[in-house]
């Protein structure tokens, strides 16, 4: 049933959809940005913001962006580069894209200027003007920095066209090592949205194309689509080196389930309890591929989830199976094992369920995560499903097998040690097994200590680290691991860089770098909205306006009208009528303030008087290489700050869609997994046998953790959409582990506690083991994935198979041998009154055989 489920469920999979839009999947859904963008939206239409609005990945609608430089740090703005640069432009302009029956080019589809022409960067028209002046062999023309101006009047801001660069006379460029090129594109429709993409796709082929005939210069183009496809490339990239780790965990399971005895193997168990875990995951994809979800490349994460989940349920069992007797029944065997095995496994998976639950609920903000929370759910619970009827069957299968003595691969009968004799060093090898006539009442409970795992934890391991000589290194060994792990989580930082989650060598990246490294003195740019008729004519009211924005460039027509008007020697104390009329006049006649007149909307009233009722102007901070987490800083200061001004502002940049509320937000489904964890392990101290258990359980899950998060910093990981979720998950796979583990030792009555601890690693020591192993090896390959996002995802599993299996091998069986609960041997007294006699009743059979002839006394 499994099987055809699976392949029917699966089967759809294979239409499946991508998810385009990483905002969606990346922003907090519910944010203060998201409502101050449509207001923004509402009251200046963002398409002739985006020239103003810059943000370092995302711009509203679609453009292509170009970062020019030299690999011998050359002045880009020399002769030779800047004819260079404007071929370039004119290379760009000239592009075609090729629908039947018309050939769009940029003319066609660019966002249009007041006067109807296409909006071009602002330095285009500097280098443009540069060229002229040489041509003339004019020597006064100077370009000044962050704010120049052209030869119209206008001032323009090109702190973020031009990068790298090298003033005098304290403002004047001197060079420039990088510049950089933007064109904004229409999307209005869908057909134009169409050609828009096409053209963003020509325009990175000129440029690279362009940079091959000029092999001295270094290009990095990056569009709108960018992001949204080195986002997915990470799953095309990924590809191999996941059949890579498919194989690579096969192979280790069969040899982990694999014993020199040929009827006690069971390497085909290895190999299904692959199977079952890969049964469940197609079964998940169906369901979600069905109900019309979308795939996005963080889906990556769920095969490791589910291989944690269910190799250590499968090799659980297997375990179970090996302390059965051999003289039972399969049926009987197959009770002990489920009886074992399954109610540990029933209540991790519960935990499962909850955790991700939690985070699949609508209390998670980011898309992204609760999206693959809510996968995780279905596959778990499907997991466990096929867990208890596929791979139980499958058990049961070889069970007959082990019992029929037959080969555990080939399945034939195997003979007996006599016949083999008469055959081949080869062939007595490959039959070797044990028969149970041949084997004593002693030696029939260690049939399964020739298993390696088996062998070298009961033989060495258990000895070994309950050894009084090893415990103090253990202890000392993890104060270091607590101090390393402070350390680290005192540094913990958010991480809203959309770069973290993208392929290693593509566009993103290497635009990304660039920008950085050339264009980081300045923030983004700020739009500062007030979006109330205020009394523009009050000296007072300017002066709020200009406090609120101390320390940022200005680029406004706020601060260069009130210079305008001081110039002219006009009182900005007049009448209200006076001044609306008088700025309506000076926006038409005054040329250097026609390029500001879209910074403001006026209303007429009934009486025919103009009212300013909204107003514009951008704001630019001084910033350092820490540039994004200066912005958030900024972006919260200028939100406090709106609360409790007399003036009623918004600030609004793109980015701040992906930065605001991001740290709670991304934060938000471990905090309510921790929380729900923590209500149910509570409560079911109440139905355990021992609460000390749920007691250990929740201490052990929380030095899990802390150390999780404290080096997975100091490994440069971020906390992020990934590492979050990967976290949810070490909730999980520490109880996993180390829950058989406590409960065997907490309930363990009579001897001492460094015998139950022994015991506990005898027990449930090698199905940890073997998981531990398969898990690390699965893993491996994901480290040499050429992806930040895999990078991440390689780097908090492997610490937290690490740390986990350090707990469980290490600092538990260490720390249980002197703490609670006690152990103490209760001594019988020897009372004739407990005495209790018995005495056996000969047994004949029909023929006067005697069976029993004994009387036992107890």
């Amino acid at each position: 049933a499994p099987v055809l489920i699976s392949i029917l469920l699966g089967a759809s999979f294979s239409r499946y959809q991508v998810e385009e839009s990483v905002e969606h999947l990346l922003a907090p859904t519910h944010s203060l940005a998201k409502i101050e963008r449509n207001l923004v939206d509402s009251l200046f239409p963002v398409n002739r913001s985006k020239h103003r609005l810059y943000s370092d990945l995302q711009t509203p609608g679609r453009y292509g962006r170009v970062i020019i430089t030299s690999f011998r740090k050359a002045n880009m703005l020399d002769q030779h580069h800047t004819d260079l640069i404007l071929k370039l432009h004119s290379a760009v302009t000239r592009i075609q894209v090729q629908r039947p029956g018309f050939n769009y080019t940029f003319a066609h589809i660019c966002i249009l200027n007041n006067d109807k022409t296409c909006i071009v960067d602002d330095i285009v028209h500097v280098l443009e003007e540069l060229k002229a002046a040489r041509s003339s062999n004019r020597t006064n023309f100077a370009i000044t920095y962050p704010i120049t101006h052209l030869k119209d009047g206008r001032e323009v801001y090109n702190g973020h066209q031009l990068g790298g660069v090298t003033v005098h006379s304290k403002d004047r460029v001197k060079s420039a090592e990088a510049i950089q090129l933007t064109y904004y594109l229409q999307a209005i429709n869908s057909l134009n949205d169409m050609v828009a993409e096409k053209w963003e796709s020509i325009f990175c082929d000129t440029v690279e194309l362009f940079q091959k005939s000029n092999r001295k210069v270094k290009m990095y183009p990056f569009t709108s689509s960018s992001l949204k496809e080195d986002f997915q490339k990470t799953s095309r990239v990924s590809e191999r080196y996941l059949i890579t780790s498919l194989v690579l965990v096969v192979t280790l399971a069969i040899l982990c389930c694999s014993m020199q005895d040929c009827v006690r193997s069971k390497p085909w168990l290895g190999l299904l309890g692959l199977l079952t875990v890969t049964l469940a995951t197609l079964t998940a994809a169906g369901i979600i591929n069905l109900t019309g979800g979308k795939y996005n490349s963080t889906f990556l994460g769920i095969p490791f989830v589910m291989l944690g989940h269910g190799l250590y349920g499968t090799f659980e069992m297997l375990s179970s199976w090996r302390k059965t007797r051999e003289d039972q029944h399969v049926k009987e065997r197959t009770a002990a094992v489920f009886a074992d095995s399954m109610l540990s496994f029933s209540l991790t998976t519960a935990m499962y369920l909850v955790t991700f639950g939690i985070g699949a609920s609508p209390f998670t903000n980011i898309e992204a995560a609760r999206i693959f929370c809510c996968n995780s759910c279905i596959a778990i619970f499907f997991n466990y499903l096929y867990v208890l009827s596929f791979y139980g069957s499958s058990l049961v299968f070889t069970g007959y097998i082990e019992n029929n003595y037959q080969h555990s691969i080939f399945c034939r009968k195997v003979p007996k040690p006599e016949v083999l004799q008469e055959k081949p060093a080869w062939y007595r090898f490959l039959l070797t097994a044990r028969f149970s006539e041949d084997t004593t009442d002693s030696e029939e409970t260690n049939t399964y200590e020739s298993h390696l795992l088996v062998w070298f934890l009961k033989r060495y391991y258990c000895d070994w680290i309950t050894n009084t000589y090893v415990k103090p290194f253990v202890v000392l060994f993890y104060l270091v691991y607590i101090s390393f792990a402070l350390m680290g989580y005192l540094q913990v930082s958010e991480g809203s860089d959309l770069s973290n989650i993208v392929a290693t060598a593509t566009r993103t990246i290497e635009y990304t770098t660039a920008q950085q490294k050339y264009f980081s003195n300045y923030s983004p740019v700020i739009g500062f909205y007030i979006y109330e008729s205020i009394e523009y004519w009050n000296t007072s009211v300017q002066e709020d306006v200009l406090e609120y924005t101390k320390g940022f460039v200005r680029i406004s027509w706020f601060e260069s009208y009130l210079n305008y008007l001081r110039k002219l020697n006009i009182s900005t104390g007049l009448p209200k009528k006076n001044f609306t009329d008088m700025l309506r006049n000076s926006f038409l006649k005054a040329p250097q303030f026609a390029h500001f007149s879209e910074d403001i909307i006026f209303s007429k009233k009934y009486n025919n008087e103009v009212d300013v009722v909204a107003s514009r102007m951008f704001l630019v901070a001084k910033t350092m290489e820490t540039k994004r987490e200066e912005l958030y800083d900024l972006l919260e200061t200028l939100r406090k700050l709106s609360l409790t001004s007399k003036v009623k502002f918004i600030v609004f940049n793109p980015s701040f869609v992906y930065m605001d509320r991001y740290a709670s937000s991304v934060g938000a489904p471990l905090q309510n997994s921790c929380i729900s964890a923590l209500f149910l392990l509570f409560f079911s101290a109440f139905l355990v046998a021992d609460s000390l258990i749920n007691v250990w359980l929740t201490l052990t899950v929380a030095s899990v953790e802390f150390g999780v998060i404290g080096f997975m910093t100091l490994w440069k990981v971020e906390l992020d959409c990934i590492s979050v979720l990967c976290l949810i998950y070490g909730i999980n796979y520490t109880i996993d582990n180390c829950a058989p583990l406590l409960s065997t030792f907490v309930l363990g009555k009579e001897f001492t506690r460094t015998k139950w601890v022994k015991n506990a690693l005898e027990v449930h020591g090698v199905a940890i083991l073997q998981s531990y192993l398969c898990y690390i090896v699965g893993l491996i390959p994901l480290a040499a994935v050429p992806s930040n996002l895999t990078r991440t995802l390689f780097r908090c599993l492997f610490l937290i198979a690490l740390v986990t299996f350090f707990h469980c091998f290490a600092i538990l069986p260490v720390i249980l041998t002197f703490l609670p609960p006690s152990k103490k041997k209760r001594k019988e007294k020897k009372n004739p009154e407990n005495r209790e006699e018995i005495e056996c009743v000969e047994m004949v059979d029909m023929d006067s055989t005697r069976v029993v002839d004994q009387i036992t006394t107890v």
